[in-house]
């Protein structure tokens, strides 16, 4: 692990933006598509970093807060098939879960994930299946998803007011290897299940697929995914490139006609999460690049664009994850993103919103859920 001093100056960075519409397409209501031909970037450096090992590929974090002081930052390693567990204030290594197969507790490519409650949902993208483990003891709870589901990649999630889980999960099915079906055969392309726990065992059910197949809602190369309840909203990143932006379905399924992010995204919309406050909060969209990795955020109710940041050695960011509560050295929360396929970079969310002029009062887990990111 590698402790670095916390810090935020300005950065100018240039990006060419790419307005509008695909060519043939309706236009849909676009918050950002007058986007400027440069950006500020505001460098924050990094709290810490957990140890590199580029062989496990890691992809996606979540974090969970136990109710016996438990600070954990669980993310997946799609080429070793675990799910690494590290302290979340310190990121020191905890433990290994899981291992390759396709039996109880065996993971096949772990790709989203997500922690609610007592609970940690795994999206394997090669058993295409959502695999469930009880938090904190990790054991195996069952799987599913495996009717439904081809070539899952991100995963959002949060509590219903039944206590029950809603999970939406992005399916990229191919024709073949990086070959997108045509636009008549992409309306499969999320799928709401519900989940809970019931006489000590796990109970789902499949509540619905959607995705449009004609005009601007299309969705044609999917992995991130994020959820906001409270504004009924599924936003979910359109990664084909070059026209890389976020499109925003309502948690019924159906396509809302807003879109937002063009211009922002020249090379790829990956990580998402959601800083919530009862009367607002961020938006946090990671645009990847071994370069100019950038994280921008948007406004959580208008999408209106606020600013970016960057941190001082992390590039390449598949998944994020963002925490509101404070613990350890991190007074207002803290921001994770997957560096360079090799472990994981810690951010002081009071440092990003210093830097940023953002908030820093918003208390609580709730936007956790969404901040999964997922690439091949």
């Amino acid at each position: 692990m590698r402790a670095l001093a916390p810090a935020a100056i300005l950065l100018a960075l240039a990006f060419a933006c790419q307005p509008g519409e695909p060519a043939g397409e309706p236009a849909a209501s676009d918050t950002t598509a007058a986007a400027g031909d440069s950006l500020e970037v505001v460098l924050v450096e990094e709290a810490f970093e957990t140890e590199r090992d580029t062989l496990d590929d890691v992809d996606s974090p979540t974090v969970w807060h136990g109710a016996d002081g438990q600070h954990w930052l669980l993310t997946t390693a799609k080429a070793t098939d675990v799910i690494l567990i590290h302290d979340a204030a310190t990121g020191e290594p905890i433990r290994r879960l899981g291992g390759t197969g396709s039996g109880p507790g065996q993971l096949e490519r772990p790709n989203g994930v997500a922690a609610i409650g007592e609970l940690l949902f795994v999206v394997e993208r090669d058993n295409a299946r959502i695999q469930v483990f009880s938090l904190p003891d990790l054991e195996t709870l069952g799987t599913f998803g495996e009717e439904e589901l081809r070539r899952p990649y991100g995963i959002a999630a949060y509590l219903n007011e039944a206590g029950r889980v809603e999970l939406y999960v992005t399916d990229n099915y191919e024709l073949e290897e990086d070959v997108i079906p045509p636009d008549s055969m992409l309306g499969e392309r999320v799928e709401h299940f519900r989940a809970w726990i019931e006489g000590g065992e796990l109970r789902h059910e499949h509540v619905a697929t959607f995705g449009d197949t004609t005009g601007a809602g299309v969705l044609r190369k999917v992995e991130t995914i994020g959820v906001d309840p409270a504004n009924d909203r599924v936003v979910i990143a359109e990664e084909l490139e070059p026209d890389s932006h976020w499109k925003i379905y309502g948690l019924d399924g159906r396509f809302s006609g807003e879109v937002f992010g063009r211009g922002y995204f020249p090379h790829e919309a990956e990580g998402l999460a959601l800083y919530a406050c009862p009367d607002g909060g961020y938006w946090i969209a990671t645009d990847q690049d071994e370069a100019t990795n950038t994280f921008h955020v948007f406004d959580r109710e208008t999408l209106e664009y606020l600013g970016s940041f960057t941190g001082a050695t992390t590039r390449n960011t598949d998944g994020v994850a963002l925490t509101q509560t404070p613990f350890g050295p991190f007074p207002a929360g803290a921001f994770y993103a997957v560096h360079n396929d090799g472990n994981i970079a810690a951010f002081s969310w009071a440092d990003i919103a210093a830097g940023l002029g953002l908030r820093t009062d918003c208390r609580g887990e709730g936007a956790q859920p969404s901040s999964v990111g997922s690439s091949p």
